[in-house]
């Protein structure tokens, strides 16, 4: 059981799909993770438009990539967001920009489309963020009650219900990423994250080590803990680099800058035990892609994608099927 290996193209974005496409295939890679923006698929354009979607599978099918899985973290990032600033202006059209509920709407609109997208292309699972309108209040001060938690989860609630009824009539699944600045960053957000939509089966995560390590969890744990919401797996790698003086918190420096307390690197570059992810996914029966999300700001990115690729490949192993001690009874 050699798990599919694919590479998220959300950090490439910059290139023609056509180009991506044939670079990954070089590269070793059994198929792409394509991200909803750049030109690698518009979701409004693939929710209606046939020929569109047979265009973009054409790239894939020429390079004799896969595809399994598609993302759009930008749109969805928005559904929830206070939207407030500039940050996430450009994740939108340029006529919202600047304005929180217009960039909302769009964002709505857009993963509905997402859906229907992924319907038209074959693929049963979309990746993606939620936003979150309670994050700017992880530590509680000025003071948090315990209501305008509740309140950002019942928010969560009453917008992506609707979206994931789409979801739900065309067959697809949802899933979140478990990342800082979205409505579950963590175990405990993302057990609430499901109880506040009712448990619905559409909704379920796409595990990232990444995000899980840095803040000093198991992320293998993870995995057992929500064996029957794992859609999708990210294989991308960080390291604490906690010196005594810097912390996880990062002091405003952006990545790649060696104070900082932790940082994203290549795979098999960081701490991430992927032995220990591997078994555990063996354990609860995933058998969908390996997904190379690549961030290393220290490393020329072509050079790790190759690499990244050789080293999943090298890391995954199929679980036994006998018990090792049964030959002893012979």
């Amino acid at each position: 059981m050699a798990r599919p290996i694919t590479l998220f193209t959300g950090q490439w974005a910059d290139l023609p799909l056509s180009v991506l496409a044939r670079k990954a295939a070089s590269w070793g890679y059994d198929g792409l993770e394509l991200a909803c923006w750049g030109d690698h698929l518009d979701v409004f354009r693939g929710a209606t438009d046939k020929k569109y979607i047979r265009k973009q599978l054409d790239i894939l099918a020429k390079n004799k990539l896969k595809l399994f899985a598609i993302s759009n973290h930008l749109a969805g990032q928005l559904v929830c967001d206070l939207n407030n600033d500039s940050r996430s202006d450009g994740f939108a059209p340029k006529e919202a920009a600047g304005d929180p509920e217009k960039k909302r709407d769009w964002a709505i609109e857009a993963m509905k489309n997402t859906a229907r997208t992924a319907r038209n292309l074959g693929v049963k699972v979309v990746n993606g963020f939620t936003g979150s309108s309670i994050w700017h209040m992880i530590y509680s001060f000025p003071p948090v009650t315990d209501t305008m938690i509740e309140d950002g989860f019942a928010q969560f609630a009453r917008l992506w219900n609707p979206i994931l009824d789409v979801f739900d009539e065309c067959g697809v699944r949802f899933g979140l990423e478990v990342h800082p600045t979205e409505i579950a960053f963590d175990f405990v957000t993302a057990r609430r994250a499901l109880d506040a939509i009712g448990g619905r089966k559409t909704f379920g995560f796409n595990f990232d080590p990444s995000h899980l390590l840095w803040q000093m969890m198991d992320p293998a744990k993870f995995l057992y803990e929500f064996s029957d919401r794992i859609f999708h797996v990210h294989m991308k790698d960080a390291a604490l680099q906690l010196n005594g003086r810097s912390g996880i918190l990062s002091s405003h420096l952006n990545f790649g800058r060696p104070e900082r307390g932790w940082d994203f690197r290549s795979l098999g570059h960081g701490s991430v035990n992927f032995e220990e992810i591997i078994r555990a996914l063996n354990h609860i029966s995933y058998t969908g892609p390996l997904s190379v999300e690549w961030e290393d700001s220290g490393m020329e990115r072509e050079h790790g994608a190759k690499e990244a690729c050789a080293f999943v490949r090298k890391t995954d192993f199929t679980p036994s099927t006998i018990a090792f001690d049964a030959a002893f009874d012979k």
